[in-house]
């Protein structure tokens, strides 16, 4: 794996921060745009998994990259089962839904994979 010097150059983040733009998008939609509730919720679980990465990174520290990735993986699950219940209620679509899923679910599997990586690498230096 190539070494990074900015958490902006990780695919993972910029996928996490297309995520975020589009749940900024979603919340303006005509079933969303009232339930201030939802919103902040899903605002607030959205931008955690960017914010996690970032924050993670910036440490310089793969330990505590890897417990912020952690914590980014878990704002993705949580943003999946936000939306379920919101498609459920139907405040959003099943294709919305779906899109989002399987964008969330790649997510999940890329910081997976990351904190693997990292998980390896540190059992390597000892």
């Amino acid at each position: 794996m190539a070494k990074y010097e900015r958490f902006e150059d990780l695919k993972v983040w910029k996928d996490a921060i297309q995520i975020g733009l589009k749940i900024y998008q979603l919340v303006e939609n005509d079933h969303l745009v009232r339930d201030y509730r939802a919103k902040d919720q899903l605002i607030g679980a959205a931008i955690s998994i960017s914010n996690n990465i970032a924050e993670g990174f910036e440490y310089n520290s793969n330990r505590q990259l890897i417990k912020y990735l952690g914590i980014a993986k878990g704002s993705a699950g949580e943003l999946r089962s936000q939306l379920f219940l919101l498609h459920k209620a139907e405040k959003i679509s099943i294709e919305v839904y779906e899109e989002f899923y399987s964008q969330l679910i790649e997510i999940s599997s890329e910081l997976k994979g990351f904190i693997k990586y990292l998980n390896e690498y540190e059992k390597m230096k000892k």
